[in-house]
């Protein structure tokens, strides 16, 4: 169902030197607001960490130098990032088109400068996590957690699924204990489905945030399966009583309007209200993909469910 937004703000800014940005984690850290993403271009898929700072999440926006992690892989790109006890933990993709890749972890005082630790979690090859990408903290009942996409080998597109890690010391240092898969392409009604003969891609960008009434909301980006490719990525909804499921969908949350689609974002709850900090391409952005603000009353998520 579509959520009635109170206040939609989009593009929040334009970017000074690159085509595309994807993949926000706003993040603030008592005095500033950071935003954490991807940016870099969808034509060859090449892509570097943003890093911007705000007063205020609506603006206005300052780009920094992109962050350089002493990490190697064809996709480092989607940062999650917390702050906690004043201390930045980034956990970031290393591959995200291709088997393997890693969920690696680094730590900051300040957002700028980055020491990378061991790797929170590996792909584990010929499983149905055979590659992992897209991870993100989340803080459910007092745990720490990992919510990230997992896939199995493919031969034409990958098709990702849900998947949890809980850490083991109750920080994010881990270890990190793998729980299994929470979502799957059979549990959303609304996504393309995996014998499509023209499947585009699977469930990716997970977060999980703790409601105000004690449910689990579990935010997403499913693909429809209809429409012309480029215009069928949608943030979702699904809610579930425990952080392991089984989570009901509420479906796709918010009308990109005209052709476009949206995508990746992050949820963040403050009293009773919602705001989602997500991604979008429309015409008027060229179809370059820019960042969008967008709240409305955590109550209506009751009513939805």
């Amino acid at each position: 169902m579509k959520i009635d937004f109170e206040t939609n703000m989009f593009p929040l800014f334009h970017p000074q030197a690159v085509d595309d940005l994807k993949d926000p984690c706003p993040v603030y850290d008592g005095r500033q607001w950071h935003v954490f993403g991807s940016s870099g271009t969808v034509t060859s898929e090449t892509w570097k960490i943003l890093h911007a700072t705000a007063p205020e999440l609506h603006g206005p926006w300052t780009e920094h130098e992109p962050i350089e992690l002493p990490v190697t892989g064809s996709g480092v790109a989607a940062p999650g990032v917390v702050h906690e006890d004043g201390v930045f933990h980034m956990f970031i993709q290393t591959e995200f088109m291709k088997s393997g890749g890693r969920c690696e972890h680094a730590v900051s005082n300040d957002g700028f400068n980055w020491v990378v630790l061991n790797p929170a979690i590996l792909s584990v090859p010929d499983t149905d996590e055979d590659g992992i990408y897209d991870p993100h903290p989340a803080l459910i009942g007092g745990k720490r957690y990992l919510v990230y996409s997992g896939m199995p080998k493919f031969t034409r597109v990958p098709q990702p699924d849900i998947y949890l890690s809980r850490s083991q010391s109750d920080s994010w240092f881990g270890p990190w204990k793998r729980l299994g898969k929470i979502l799957d392409h059979n549990d959303i009604p609304h996504h393309n489905t995996r014998d499509d003969p023209d499947y585009e891609w699977g469930i990716e960008g997970a977060q999980l945030v703790e409601l105000p009434d004690g449910r689990v909301l579990l935010n997403a980006t499913c693909f429809l399966p209809h429409g012309p490719r480029g215009s069928r990525q949608r943030v979702f909804f699904a809610v579930a009583d425990t952080i392991a499921g089984p989570y009901s969908s509420i479906g796709p949350v918010l009308d990109p309007g005209g052709p476009g689609e949206n995508g990746h974002s992050t949820v963040m709850i403050d009293g009773d209200r919602l705001t989602l900090f997500y991604q979008s391409r429309v015409a008027a952005t060229n179809h370059r993909w820019r960042y969008g603000l967008a709240s409305f009353d955590v109550s209506l998520l009751s009513k939805a469910a």
